[in-house]
């Protein structure tokens, strides 16, 4: 039987409610914490806009962002809310509500270090393999938050340092990129990256392809 679902999230930002506001709402800046689409086209999609709030909806699904500038900073309140249907389970709910602290943390990442600079997104997915996870956690040598990571990404090197680490994924920055692995399995799916870049000299196909053949060499 389907039955209705909500997460709600509330997180301080370091931005003011217009760069809040950008990163929500305009391809440019969904790309720096999630990913390039432009929801005004998105097929299907209802958008409301006001003062202070943004509501997409899509089908059963509807997004919610109530921003509120406090203190020089803002203030933003998430809601995710639709129907689960007989084929979803409660695995999915809860990778769901992990997935948007994991994606809010990183809105706080790129508006606190990244603000207002192009964003270059890629992605991959790892091979169906159960030993693709913890080869990722030892390859990245993640165990808290704030230790410096070091990996070989074809002839690129990435260094920086863990800022977000849970079960299910691991996210790290480097002076231009906010790179996050997401461990999928209980919903049936392969290990996946996610890479924004924020610099100059490269492109989504060459990332996707260095981090896919990253995979293949674990």
């Amino acid at each position: 039987m389907s039955r209705e679902f909500e997460i709600r999230r509330e997180v301080a930002l370091p931005a003011t409610p217009d760069q809040v506001r950008a990163a929500v709402s305009t391809p440019e800046g969904l790309a720096g914490w999630f990913m390039p689409m432009d929801i005004h086209a998105t097929p299907g999609a209802e958008v409301e806009e006001s003062p202070g709030r943004l509501a997409v909806r899509v089908g059963t699904d509807a997004f919610e962002y109530l921003i509120e500038g406090r203190d020089g900073s803002t203030v933003l309140r998430f809601v995710h809310s639709g129907m689960l249907g007989d084929d979803w389970s409660d695995e999915f709910e809860g990778m769901t509500a992990a997935g948007w602290s994991m994606y809010l943390h990183t809105l706080g990442q790129y508006l606190g270090h990244f603000a207002d600079r192009p964003t270059l997104y890629a992605e991959a997915d790892a091979p169906a393999d159960p030993a693709v996870w913890p080869g990722v956690l030892a390859a990245v040598t993640a165990s808290a938050v704030g230790e410096p990571v070091h990996l070989e990404l074809g002839d690129r090197a990435l260094d920086g340092e863990i800022d977000y680490l849970t079960e299910s994924f691991v996210g790290f920055r480097t002076a231009d990129a906010l790179v996050r692995f997401h461990e999928r399995s209980a919903i049936g799916m392969p290990v996946a990256v996610s890479h924004h870049h924020f610099g100059a000299g490269e492109s989504a196909e060459a990332l996707g392809d260095a981090w896919r053949a990253w995979f293949a060499g674990l």
